[in-house]
């Protein structure tokens, strides 16, 4: 369980890195970022920070700006929240989207199972007999 006191300081280490992505930071280099999450450790000391980026193509250049922004924005964060320590920052990019797909892909093939199994009992019929027990002779007549 984290503390509540990390937690907060988590939300706003995300809202004030979203903000300089958005407004402060102008590389070229930088896609469309979106910041995912923020994990704080619990002495304040780390934080990780998962983005995720519009278009593939522009991933290994996000990362490189990012990489280079991150002296300025761990600066910010520190005078923004006054902390006597400001956390080292490690970007990395959020796996959510990849495993959304895959989850997706599982689904659908699971459904086209199914289907194909509806489809084969449409026309199905029992392998025996339609009462399959046993009767004696004697209860017959």
């Amino acid at each position: 369980m984290t503390n509540p006191r990390v937690a907060k300081l988590a939300d706003q280490i995300k809202m004030i890195t979203a903000e300089m992505l958005e407004r402060r930071i102008k590389d070229p280099r930088l896609g469309f970022v979106t910041v995912t999450d923020v994990r704080l450790t619990g002495d304040s000391r780390e934080a990780t920070v998962f983005y995720t980026v519009l278009s593939e193509e522009a991933q290994g250049d996000t990362a490189a700006a990012l990489e280079s922004a991150k002296g300025l924005i761990r600066s910010t964060i520190g005078k923004k929240l006054g902390l006597r320590f400001a956390p080292s920052i490690a970007f990395i990019p959020d796996a959510t989207p990849e495993a959304a797909a895959a989850i997706d892909d599982l689904l659908a093939r699971a459904q086209a199972g199914d289907a194909e199994l509806a489809r084969q009992r449409e026309n199905a019929q029992y392998a025996g007999e339609a009462d399959p027990y046993k009767k004696d002779d004697d209860e017959q007549e």
